[in-house]
């Protein structure tokens, strides 16, 4: 049955995906075949019609609905089989990209993200077949309380929530650049090519500001709520409310640096560049806390670790 939803997840993934990239190759040339240059300036260039940003459409979205429904049944199947857990790193990354296009498809209702979908499919594609090459160790037998569920469940929608906004602030820098470089050149061609077409398709860099400080504030507070809820479970665990780990130093790291950026986004508007690397730097801090750490004790040191 496993095998069966791993085959239908990544079908569906990687069906979506290519046609994406499809679907955007075809937009890209249209201009070309039209004798419009790729990477002209804006004020240059054609309008586009509304159908070549709107990312999916109807029949789309049900299929990506689909993919998330048979991915989370995946997840649910191999983490929770017969009263037991089974976690490890492979399963921390497909939960996170299957929480972030969980995440992104909700978004696609209000904001053109053709871009984001194009890079988010993929990597949940691969993603969801890690377990099968990575298959985690047996959690000991506290995964069934539902204190542990809770903060594991509050844990994973956190950390799909900063994975979606890393993936932001990687767009946002990809399209800082061109800017700069759009205004630094005298020539009208900005460069050619499948990433300047796929720059084209995102939205503009105050809306993908705002949802990217939505995405980090709702991350916050979750995030807050799994160290809260992490140290009430080890305190009735083991007598012991904080366990000063890799794991713990690197969460709270992560949580600090959120807090500061957001601080300092609400106090001063700090925004741009600086900001943006601060944001991947945070998440990094958090991958080292959540992903990191397990990669290193699973297949660096082939040791469990919980």
């Amino acid at each position: 049955m496993d095998i069966v939803l791993y085959a239908l997840t990544a079908l569906l993934y990687g069906g979506l995906a290519v046609a994406g990239w499809r679907a955007h190759r075809h937009t890209a040339v249209e201009p070309a075949l039209a004798g419009v240059p790729t990477g002209i300036a804006p004020a240059a260039a054609p309008k586009k019609s509304p159908d070549m940003s709107a990312g999916m459409g109807h029949s789309g979205r049900a299929l990506l609905l689909i993919a998330l429904l048979v991915h989370g049944l995946l997840l649910h199947t191999t983490i929770f089989p017969q009263n037991a857990m089974v976690f490890g790193f492979a399963f921390a990354l497909s939960a996170m990209f299957w929480l972030g296009a969980g995440i992104y498809w909700i978004e696609s209702f209000f904001f053109p993200l053709d871009g984001l979908r194009l890079l988010v499919l993929p990597l949940a594609c691969i993603a969801s077949l890690l377990p099968l090459l990575f298959g985690g160790v047996r959690v000991l037998s506290y995964s069934a309380a539902p204190m542990f569920k809770l903060h594991f469940l509050i844990a994973n929608i956190a950390y799909g929530l900063f994975a979606i906004a890393a993936l932001h602030a990687v767009l946002m820098l990809m399209l800082e650049r061109r800017l700069q470089r759009m205004r630094g050149m005298a020539t009208r061609h900005t460069g050619n090519g499948w990433l300047t077409s796929w720059l084209d398709t995102l939205p503009p860099l105050l809306t993908l500001e705002k949802l990217l400080f939505r995405l980090i504030a709702a991350g916050f507070v979750l995030l807050t709520l799994t160290l809260v809820s992490g140290i009430a479970f080890n305190e009735q665990l083991v007598d012991r409310a904080l366990r000063l780990d890799h794991k713990t130093v690197f969460a709270f790291l992560s949580w600090l640096m959120f807090g500061a950026l957001l601080t300092a986004r609400r106090i001063s508007g700090w925004r741009g560049r600086a900001a943006l690397r601060w944001v991947l730097a945070s998440f990094a801090a958090l991958l080292l806390a959540y992903v990191g750490s397990r990669f290193v004790f699973e297949v660096l040191l082939h040791r469990a670790v919980v």
